[in-house]
């Protein structure tokens, strides 16, 4: 299903890391409103509910309410002013989150008509590291890729070896030694 979407190479291998940590018959709360991805889960053979759209940074009771194995967040954690806040309210013992990187090439993405489709944050790796392990998870796995265009210039030159895209499977602190 995905092949036939954009953005294909995305929707792709965070699949593929999907299936290689989470068993399907967990269930997944995916943070942000149904979208593509979600719906590529949930074809996959996942059972999936996503947040209602509400404003995380303000309102986390649908994540603490959420009786879910697995929380996914897959681009939204830079949406977010308080990803920490976020993180901290999560009550499953796994999470599989993704974020665009930050490029030095690139300012951040800031749509001009819609003013909740901005990037407050655009990580390095090693911040987002930091960010899970100071909300109390213990990172098992992590995969990076690339976001090549078929344009040319400078920057899609540059988007051929430079990763845009970074995932990582974390479980709770708590949970580790139990």
């Amino acid at each position: 299903m995905y092949e036939k979407t954009f953005p294909n190479k995305r929707f792709k291998l965070t699949l593929q890391f999907l299936r290689k940590h989470i068993d399907k018959t967990t269930s997944i709360l995916d943070l942000g409103v149904e979208n593509p991805f979600s719906k590529i889960m949930i074809s996959d053979g996942y059972s999936v509910k996503n947040t209602s759209g509400e404003d995380l940074d303000d309102n986390q009771s649908a994540i603490e309410n959420s009786s879910a194995d697995v929380v996914t967040a897959f681009e939204i954690f830079e949406h977010l002013l308080s990803p920490y806040e976020v993180l901290k309210s999560i009550k499953a013992e796994k999470i599989v989150v993704s974020v665009p990187l930050k490029l030095w090439f690139a300012s951040a993405y800031r749509s001009k008509t819609d003013m909740r489709d901005r990037h407050y944050h655009e990580f390095e790796d090693w911040q987002l590291d930091w960010l899970l392990e100071k909300t109390g998870w213990i990172i098992k796995d992590r995969q990076k890729w690339t976001n090549p265009v078929n344009k040319l210039g400078f920057r899609p030159i540059l988007r051929r070896f430079t990763p845009r895209y970074y995932i990582v499977y974390a479980e709770k602190a708590s949970n580790i030694n139990s």
